[in-house]
């Protein structure tokens, strides 16, 4: 079984069934609804290499629970064992920033920023938590061909009642399977801040078609992370301590 919720908390990369093409306000509902999954849990391996640095392998257990009102989220390091940075805890509440606590050298510290990457990847804290679908202001923008996939390019931008670092998000969807292919990051400017490829599409245990692996890259930073999720189930007990600062645990 591939991960479906991980790209749910990475992105907000989702999978639904669509009779027919929607308009881009119907495509982006759609799409947000189908983050809010409630409680799931999954494994990710993430495979990054930082630009003159050393290659980092990690096998990682998340835990996330995504309603409307807001998003918990636990990523927790399996392996390997001795990392002493291990695990960390995002909320985000609708219409406010993300905010939450990382282990560092076992000592539990706030997240100075929410647009640092996850373990040193180019994988934002904010990209698992951001539901970009449900922002105010929608609107499909072109068609493009990715791996001959006719696909719409839903472009979200946040409005007023929207709290979000980023200025616009862009998603190339296929229409028939309701899959993301593509997305695209940018600054209040117009910058391009990161770029999600996908490289699989699977099914989830609820079988429904899903992006499994994707790369994230940051243009111009000279890295890339490459991410494969598996064991994806839903509906499992958590609780609030679960996403709690008293959850880290080296």
């Amino acid at each position: 079984m591939k991960n479906r919720n991980l790209l749910v908390l990475l992105a907000c990369l989702t999978s639904v069934h669509a009779q027919e093409t929607p308009d881009a306000q119907s495509l982006a509902s759609t799409m947000a609804a189908a983050v809010w999954d409630d409680a799931s849990t999954a494994r990710l391996k993430m495979d990054f290499q930082p630009d003159g640095g050393e290659k980092t392998v990690l096998q990682l257990k998340i835990d996330a629970r995504r309603t409307k009102a807001a998003t918990d989220v636990h990523y927790q390091v399996l392996w390997p064992k001795d990392r002493t940075d291990g695990s960390f805890v995002l909320r985000k509440v609708s219409g406010q920033s993300p905010s939450g606590s990382v282990l560092q050298d076992g000592t539990v510290k706030p997240i100075a920023s929410i647009q640092d990457g996850i373990f040193g990847s180019d994988l934002a804290y904010e990209d698992l938590a951001d539901n970009y679908f449900a922002w105010e202001n929608q609107k499909i923008v072109g068609e493009e061909k990715i791996k001959n996939v006719s696909c719409q390019i839903l472009e979200s931008r946040p409005g007023k009642g929207d709290s979000s670092s980023y200025g616009g998000v862009k998603t190339w969807i296929d229409p028939k399977r309701m899959v993301p292919l593509k997305v695209e990051k940018f600054d209040s400017k117009g910058n391009l801040v990161r770029r999600i490829t996908i490289t699989l599409i699977a099914k989830d245990d609820k079988n429904q078609p899903i992006p499994a692996n994707f790369t994230v890259e940051r243009p111009g930073k000279g890295s890339r992370t490459v991410l494969e999720g598996s064991n994806i189930k839903h509906d499992v007990p958590l609780k609030d301590s679960d996403f709690s600062a008293g959850a880290l645990r080296p």
